[in-house]
């Protein structure tokens, strides 16, 4: 088994955020980011893209442009909510580095896994790297790269199962190859991610999904780093019923179109 060594410094990361009502999360994120990418000597942006926040983030995020310089904080808005896929989309516009990281704002996706994903992608050579709440080893292994078990924090029983049976669902009928096909944090080489969102029709939470089964069906090399999955400390969810039933159609949707 491979052993994980040491980063390689000589490539460049960019972070796309979306964000809608995250003013009391974006600063702290921001600041773990920015450490996490500093620390281990690596060249980095945040693209946020922000859809109309009615609380004011847009506002942090100038202020932390002024704080980081405009070089690492890459404002780009839009005039409303308009969906997660959509923003990824929107965002990958403006990135300029060789790798694309795609996460949450909300703390569910702590920047200290993106070393171990980039470990893994340059072990590996992969075109993918994605995290992992239902496993308890990387894919492909790693003998030395301190991998703990994923898992589900803050989530009451109701959820976890929805989370679980919509991962099942799909994995039966899809076959993705992945463990966690719902998950939405991610390493992307960004001309593969280019070339797969150009094929990606879905919006919202089905995005993720559609993804990682386009990109099996391109040939990509994928893995899966074990994360630790933390609900979010400030606001409210966002996933609703309407979201559910969108996830239902659009497993049968990939299943009879991909």
């Amino acid at each position: 088994m491979p052993t994980s060594g040491t980063i390689d410094s000589g490539h460049k990361y960019s972070v796309i955020l979306p964000t809608y009502n995250e003013r009391k999360n974006l600063p702290v994120i921001v600041w773990l980011l920015a450490n996490t990418f500093d620390t281990n000597r690596l060249e980095w942006e945040i693209i946020i893209v922000d859809d109309a926040s009615p609380d004011g983030t847009l506002e942090i995020a100038k202020q932390l442009q002024s704080v980081y310089g405009e070089n690492r904080i890459i404002l780009k808005p839009r005039a409303g909510k308009l969906g997660l896929g959509t923003a990824y989309i929107h965002g990958l516009n403006f990135c300029t580095g060789d790798f694309v990281i795609i996460m949450d704002a909300d703390f569910s996706h702590h920047p200290k896994f993106i070393p171990k994903f980039i470990k893994l992608q340059q072990t590996y050579n992969l075109d993918i790297v994605t995290g992992t709440r239902y496993s308890s080893y990387s894919t492909p292994g790693l003998q030395d790269a301190d991998i703990s078990p994923g898992g589900v924090y803050g989530w009451d029983l109701k959820r976890k199962l929805v989370s679980r049976g919509a991962n099942f669902l799909a994995d039966t009928v899809l076959d993705p190859g992945v463990s966690d096909l719902t998950g939405s944090f991610r390493l992307y080489r960004i001309a593969a991610l280019r070339h797969i969102i150009s094929l990606t029709l879905s919006k919202g939470y089905v995005f993720q999904m559609e993804m990682m089964v386009r990109a099996r069906a391109l040939g990509y090399t994928v893995g899966e780093v074990p994360i630790t999955f933390v609900d979010r400390i400030y606001g409210e969810s966002k996933l609703g019923a309407d979201e559910i039933v969108g996830y239902a159609k659009g497993v049968w949707a990939l299943f009879t179109g991909v």
